[in-house]
């Protein structure tokens, strides 16, 4: 795993690069919030809100894709969570 699972998301790029919903694949923009089951997102169509457990993503133009279903808690109770290598 990346160090950024422990960083906050807000007002990071975020890149969506794999779902369970093939209409959400290639979506970016800005992290506006993060609640412990969704992002919303600022996009060029408008603010998009998005279920975690269904997406895999990046942040910031990193290489290291991010499973959403991993990082289903409160964002404040990520950052000193530990998690398994893959």
């Amino acid at each position: 795993m990346t160090n950024s699972i422990h960083m906050p998301f807000l007002s990071r790029e975020i890149s969506i690069i794999d779902s369970a919903d093939p209409t959400l694949i290639g979506v970016k923009g800005k992290v506006l919030e993060e609640t412990r089951r969704t992002i919303i997102v600022q996009t060029q169509n408008g603010e998009k809100t998005f279920a975690k457990d269904v997406i895999q993503f990046t942040l910031d133009l990193e290489k290291n894709v991010i499973d959403g279903a991993t990082v289903t808690q409160r964002p404040e109770d990520r950052i000193n969570r530990k998690y398994r290598r893959n």
